[in-house]
């Protein structure tokens, strides 16, 4: 018989599951900002972006997916945000050189800036990729609310990547450079990370 989720613990995930949705499309984001210097803002350059989010995401989805068959914890989904705020880190401290030295490299700016993306966007993207999936698995009590639960689950998430994206482009690149955005975003996925496992450790207990 399954067993019932508490509404805490069903709120907390529902929280968590926005603010990833906001994460993801700030820094999607911001990724034209920081690529703009070096190859410029045009479609190639959006393009690159946009496929590199989409491809990184989708495996995110598979990978989460398959993990949210292996006794799905707080725990454990809490270490997918702290995974995130560590693979930010690349993109704050070293994207500059990165790009300095790809940009010398290769020529084609649309070369340059699809290999760029993959480099600093991929891997925390596909972190947060995972968190979708495993979201749905631990709100899901029997298999007649799945989707009802999903549904439920994908609005806030995508609701938080709406506000992400017009608190982004609107707002937060008019009052803050790029690096303390990024820096900032980082912090939130550390804390969120730390909120669920401290909640998955106290169920335990």
């Amino acid at each position: 018989m399954p067993i019932a989720k508490s509404p805490s613990h069903n709120r907390l995930v529902l929280c968590l599951a926005f603010v990833s949705g906001f994460i993801i499309m700030a820094i999607e984001l911001l990724g034209g900002r920081i690529l703009a210097p070096y190859f410029g803002s045009s479609i190639y350059v959006w393009g690159s972006i946009i496929t590199v989010f989409m491809l990184s995401l989708s495996i995110g989805y598979l990978v989460g997916g398959r993990l949210s068959l292996l006794q799905p914890n707080l725990v454990r989904y809490g270490c997918f945000y702290a995974g995130a705020a560590v693979l930010l880190l690349p993109l704050i401290l070293w994207s500059n050189q990165i790009m300095e030295v790809l940009f010398l490299q290769i020529e084609d700016p649309r070369y340059g800036s699809l290999v760029v993306s993959m480099m600093l966007f991929f891997l925390p993207t596909a972190v947060m990729g995972m968190i979708a999936p495993y979201s749905v698995r631990l709100l899901v009590m029997d298999s007649e609310r799945s989707g009802h639960v999903a549904g439920t689950l994908y609005f806030i998430s995508t609701l938080g990547s709406a506000i992400g994206t017009l608190a982004t482009s609107f707002y937060l690149v008019l009052w803050f450079e790029v690096n303390q955005i990024l820096i900032t975003m980082g912090i939130m996925l550390a804390l969120a990370g730390a909120l669920a496992i401290a909640a998955g450790r106290n169920k335990v207990s």
